[in-house]
């Protein structure tokens, strides 16, 4: 009984052990893969070393060179998360980012925007929400943001992305191009080819521009080039490292083109080495719970549970000797039975023997016992 006691409670636990493994692949490592409510603020800088740019300073136009630093922070709004409702609660989370760009030398402020908007915690896709805004000129204005903007889903494939633009407020393809090691991360590039395309711009926003560098002209277009390339963590999505070739140059109706902004931009070494970091940790927090810790409670499950089988059947040499005196002794069957005519005379034999040879019985019903040999002749 103490045996089958212990191999039972072996025998549970690798079932639970199993079970154990089981959600740890089924419900936590899928739970991982989702974007989190709370999930910690971030910031990524990108730089471009002598950039042609428009700049605005207290209502004076005018187009510089020299250095810039974009900065773009991302923040949850774990508040207007929790208050989403319908098809988005409990799928949706809430970010909120903002970006500026300054120059390196002076610190003056080139341009910024701020935004919210709402991305699908799987595929991490920008998904309709109506509280959604972008502000770029102190006024916020609805506007759909659509496919990745910030982060690319889980799992990312070896295949195109639609990637939104906030210049042109709409999505463009962006192609898989290859791999490549960033900072000992294999990454997967990405590459949007934008050109010459009209942006959508105010009618009073271009009129100022013509007004301060196109004078005469009556109308005109900016047009908007850009190739924008990506590396990205396949495991978690997160971008490791971003590059934007942009371009925007003003075309009148009359007039020499002018160049509104001509700059490279590129994450600097700070930002890719913490976006490296960042990577490595969800990555390796992704094997340990959903490979490593997995394989290895299912391994030990099963060990136990046969461990608990061979244990609940085995029995202690004093069982199998108690187990042995107990049996009763074989018969012996392969004998012949032995006729009773065949028996010879003798001291074996299978008459019962009188119980006494020196009694008699005074009784006339009851024989007399025949006298033994000696005692007849005596007589």
């Amino acid at each position: 009984m103490k045996h089958r006691a212990v191999g039972a409670v072996l025998f549970g636990g690798g079932v639970l052990l199993l079970a154990l493994a089981a959600g740890l692949v089924f419900v936590v490592k899928p739970a991982m893969t989702k974007l989190p409510y709370d999930l910690d603020s971030s910031t990524s800088v990108a730089e471009a070393k002598g950039a042609t740019f428009l700049q605005i300073t207290n209502g004076a136009v005018a187009i510089n060179r020299g250095d810039l630093r974009s900065t773009v922070q991302v923040t949850p709004e774990r508040a207007k998360t929790a208050a989403l409702s319908g098809d988005l609660a409990g799928d949706a989370v809430v970010w909120r980012v903002g970006q500026t760009v300054e120059r390196t030398d002076s610190k003056e402020l080139v341009s910024a925007y701020g935004a919210e908007l709402a991305l699908d915690r799987v595929s991490a896709a920008a998904v309709d929400w109506n509280e959604q805004f972008l502000d770029e000129s102190g006024t916020p204005e609805k506007v759909a943001f659509a496919g990745q903007v910030y982060k690319f889903p889980f799992d990312s494939a070896q295949d195109n992305y639609e990637v939104f633009d906030r210049d042109l407020r709409q999505t463009r393809m962006a192609e898989f191009k290859g791999t490549e090691d960033i900072n000992g991360v294999e990454a997967y590039r990405y590459e949007q080819v934008i050109t010459d395309e009209k942006l959508p711009l105010a009618t009073d926003r271009v009129g100022l521009l013509l007004g301060a560098l196109a004078p005469g002209s009556t109308s005109g277009d900016v047009v908007y080039s850009n190739t924008r390339t990506v590396w990205v963590d396949p495991v978690t999505g997160s971008y490791l490292k971003v590059r934007e070739q942009q371009k925007k140059v003003l075309v009148p109706n009359t007039g020499t083109p002018v160049t509104l902004l001509d700059a490279d931009f590129s994450y600097n070494e700070e930002t890719v080495a913490s976006s490296v970091d960042r990577a490595k940790e969800s990555r390796n927090q992704l094997n340990i719970l959903g490979v490593f810790a997995p394989l290895g409670l299912a391994v030990l499950g099963l060990v136990l549970i046969l461990v608990g089988l061979l244990v609940s059947r085995s029995r202690t040499p004093a069982t199998v000797a108690r187990h042995a005196a107990v049996d009763p002794a074989p018969t012996r069957v392969d004998q012949p039975p032995v006729r009773d005519d065949a028996r010879e005379a003798g001291p074996l034999t299978d008459e019962i023997p009188p119980a006494s040879t020196n009694w008699k019985s005074e009784e006339s019903t009851v024989p007399s016992q025949r006298s033994a040999q000696g005692e007849s002749e005596k007589q």
